[in-house]
């Protein structure tokens, strides 16, 4: 199949079981989930991957993913940029939207299995996950991309990164309203960074050349939730003619002709919540000619200049985002609409839903 057009309420469900049994045949037996069978992992990937397995009804092996990530975390709360067979690749860096992602993980798996227990016994490391995050804020709002092996921040600062940890500071915040934990400086931290990404450009990309020929940078913050409304929609059509290759997908980058799976998925999350349901319909039904059919798995991207898969990898965050994407246009889940709305609780939403449960 080559083409799939979705609606609300119809969830591909066989059609995608392939997907999932890809991603399920990756993972190891400690949690871990790989980019491919022998290949390395990254705990945003990891993560990515997890959730298409929440969204599948496969919470063991996504609790279990996510037990992977509380046993290989460090104290200071961070993870190393790599890891392949369960030890670090290199320890030179630690990546900040990396660290953070595992909030809208755990936040993402609790939407959708109602598992209190689990969100109680991921807290500690949501926790240190995040303090290590934000101290690592500018005093002008965005949050340095790495730390260096000696523990100091490499201090610049990436479009694309803040917007991911933009949104997993808001599922950190919901998390702790959940589990009542005073978390005040985390919602100041929220603010600031969203501010500087709508607001103040010049903070981003100060001492390298700029990222903005990365599709990413320009849908990032829509999927984010920094722009909403009439912005997200006038943001969109600014470059989508830069950006989106007919009948193929969303190009990686401006200047190379290669459209990537996962990239496309997320522009799809990002167009429905800028209120382009045609759009993100039309984007993801080309999605799946990219699809293995023997296996489920999705190849990363397509080199359309040379007319070859490039590179050769069926990656499990593809797939996870396949099944990301999925949910979103069909609502199958509690989850659907993480990335396309924000909702930051307060303890009066969480006390007012506590009840609902009582009666």
């Amino acid at each position: 199949m080559d083409s799939l057009l979705l609606s609300k309420g119809i969830f591909p469900q066989k059609f995608l079981r392939k997907t999932v049994d890809y991603i399920l045949s990756v993972q190891r037996e400690d949690g871990c989930i790989p980019w491919f069978e022998g290949g390395k992992a990254d705990p945003w990937d990891h993560t990515e991957a997890a959730m298409g397995l929440s969204i599948a009804g496969e919470y063991a092996a996504a609790e279990k993913a996510y037990e992977w990530l509380q046993g290989t975390q460090l104290q200071d709360g961070s993870w190393y940029a790599n890891y392949q067979d369960g030890m670090p690749l290199y320890c030179d860096k630690r990546e900040t939207n990396f660290i953070a992602y595992v909030a809208t993980g755990v936040w993402h798996h609790y939407l959708i299995s109602s598992n209190r227990d689990f969100l109680a016994r991921s807290w500690p490391m949501v926790e240190k996950a995040i303090e290590f995050v934000l101290r690592h804020q500018s005093p002008t709002g965005e949050i340095y991309w790495a730390v260096s092996e000696d523990g100091k921040p490499l201090k610049d600062a990436l479009v694309t990164g803040c917007s991911s940890i933009y949104k997993s500071l808001e599922c950190a915040v919901n998390i702790a309203v959940v589990l009542k934990k005073d978390k005040t400086h985390w919602r100041k931290g929220y603010s600031s960074l969203g501010n500087t990404l709508h607001h103040h450009p010049e903070c981003f990309d100060r001492t390298w050349e700029s990222k903005e020929r990365y599709s990413m940078d320009w849908f990032y913050p829509i999927l984010a939730g920094v722009y909403k409304g009439k912005q997200a929609k006038d943001r969109i059509q600014q470059r989508w003619d830069t950006f989106v290759k007919k009948d193929m997908g969303c190009l990686c980058v401006s200047d190379e002709p290669w459209v990537t799976v996962a990239e496309s998925c997320e522009l799809t999350m990002a167009l429905l919540a800028a209120g382009e349901h045609a759009k993100a319909i039309r984007l993801y039904g080309w999605l799946h000619q990219w699809r293995d059919g023997e296996d489920g798995g999705y190849w990363t991207g397509y080199q359309y200049v040379e007319n070859i898969i490039w590179p050769e990898e069926k990656t499990t965050w593809t797939a996870g985002a396949i099944l990301l994407a999925a949910d979103a246009i069909t609502e199958h889940t509690p989850a659907a609409k993480l990335f396309l709305e924000n909702r930051l609780l307060s303890e009066m939403d969480e006390a007012e839903s506590s009840q609902e449960v009582r009666a």
